[in-house]
């Protein structure tokens, strides 16, 4: 383990900055989705959001609750009630650093526990990010969407996490309409990695307030085992200490292919979420 990762410590108030970004990428991406279409709605929550997009989409979910005060009854409620108009289940993400009276609220109201997710950070600035000679990396914010959207989505229609499953599955459809809308919403900068010229992998950076959230990372499968993630994220993490972002970060499976991947690189564990869901009455 590195010095920096022995050493980085995660309070309530960064907890708070990181929930705070994710949560305004997750309501970024499902209001550039409303513009091409009606039915969603990102509402506001303690200082988080409820957010649905589509039948379907990952982005149907609360996030960012627990740092700024705990919701009322009045409010899960409504909450609950958006939902249920839609035919979707309430998917919370609680961060374990979040109020824990939140927690108990929602067991109390019905949410079973199903799943975790962890969130790593790495301090980006000082470093050297060394990147495979095999792989060409290039930030690719102006031409060639169509073959980033291409390759990220399929690598994620192939997961490889060494026979460990996700916790949630999607259709490639709806994979691609979440990546288009997550990928233009805000100020997200794009990266292929080519190996002899071709593409094989993909991945996203944004950043805000000090902090650089990867990603949206994927490889192609005939690609896996070539380096094409570790130069990935050394061109994210050059760019974020550029930038001067003095906090990286990286959401994960508990136990997953790409923790381990993140762990090498010096990424620590600093929270994890708890996913919480509720089905319509």
């Amino acid at each position: 383990m590195s010095e920096d990762a022995a050493t980085l410590f995660c309070d309530t108030a960064t907890a708070a900055r990181i929930e705070r970004m994710e949560t305004d990428a997750i309501t970024g991406g499902v209001r550039t989705g409303l513009r091409r279409s009606n039915g969603g709605f990102a509402q506001e929550i303690a200082g988080g959001a409820a957010c649905f997009a589509a039948p379907g989409s990952p982005l149907n979910k609360v996030v960012g609750v627990g740092f700024a005060g705990v919701p009322t009854v009045g409010q899960w409620e409504a909450v609950e009630q958006a939902y249920a108009e839609v035919g979707a289940p309430v998917q919370v993400e609680l961060a374990h650093l979040a109020d824990p009276r939140i927690g108990a609220d929602l067991t109390a109201r019905g949410y079973r526990l199903t799943s975790f997710e962890n969130v790593l950070g790495l301090r980006p600035r000082g470093r050297a990010w060394p990147t495979p000679q095999s792989v060409e990396v290039r930030r690719d914010d102006e031409n060639g969407f169509d073959t980033w959207l291409d390759t990220v989505v399929e690598g994620f229609a192939h997961p490889d996490d060494d026979g460990r499953p996700a916790h949630e599955e999607f259709p490639r459809d709806i994979l691609a309409t979440v990546v288009r809308d997550l990928a233009t919403a805000g100020d997200t900068h794009r990266y292929l990695a080519y190996r002899d010229g071709v593409p094989a992998g993909g991945a996203s950076l944004r950043m805000a307030g000090g902090i650089a959230a990867l990603a949206g990372a994927a490889t192609l499968p005939a690609h896996r085992r070539q380096g094409v993630q570790t130069a990935l994220l050394s061109a994210r993490l050059r760019a974020a200490a550029v930038a001067d972002c003095d906090l990286a970060v990286v959401t994960t499976e508990p136990g997953s292919k790409s923790q381990k991947n993140s762990q090498s690189q010096g990424f620590a564990l600093l929270y994890t979420r708890a996913v919480l869901v509720k089905d319509p009455a």
